[in-house]
């Protein structure tokens, strides 16, 4: 069965950066390499929204939102994504989770919190 827990969330400060990761297990059918895999946040309120993909080709995608502050890579050999987080504002509070893509509802882990003080 397929589990994805995500770290690496915390509280710090507008401007301040993370590194989000997300590690897999439980690929059986394909191998984590074979996916597109994804970054989404929930803040309160709201509905969980995308905001990083990557193929299996390494190509990314990012929403508007966070072009050119954030940027997510994979290590198909750890089974881990990640994403940096940087330049990060007050609107970036939420909780972080992974999933493939298009994503898998039984994939949903705990996510891992940011919260961006101002």
């Amino acid at each position: 069965e397929v589990q994805l827990v995500e770290s690496g969330g915390g509280l710090v400060q507008a401007g301040g950066s993370l590194r989000l990761s997300c590690a897999g297990s439980g690929f059986a059918a394909a191998p984590f390499a074979d996916y597109s895999i994804g970054w989404f946040r929930q803040a309160p309120g709201k509905e969980r929204d995308l905001v990083a993909t990557i193929t299996r080709g390494s190509s990314t995608n990012y929403a508007d939102s966070v072009k050119g502050r954030f940027t997510i890579s994979r290590d198909n050999a750890k089974n881990t994504l990640y994403l940096q987080v940087n330049s990060l504002k007050p609107e970036d509070t939420a909780v972080y989770y992974c999933n493939v893509v298009p994503p898998v509802r039984k994939y949903w882990g705990q996510g891992t919190q940011v919260t961006v003080s101002s």
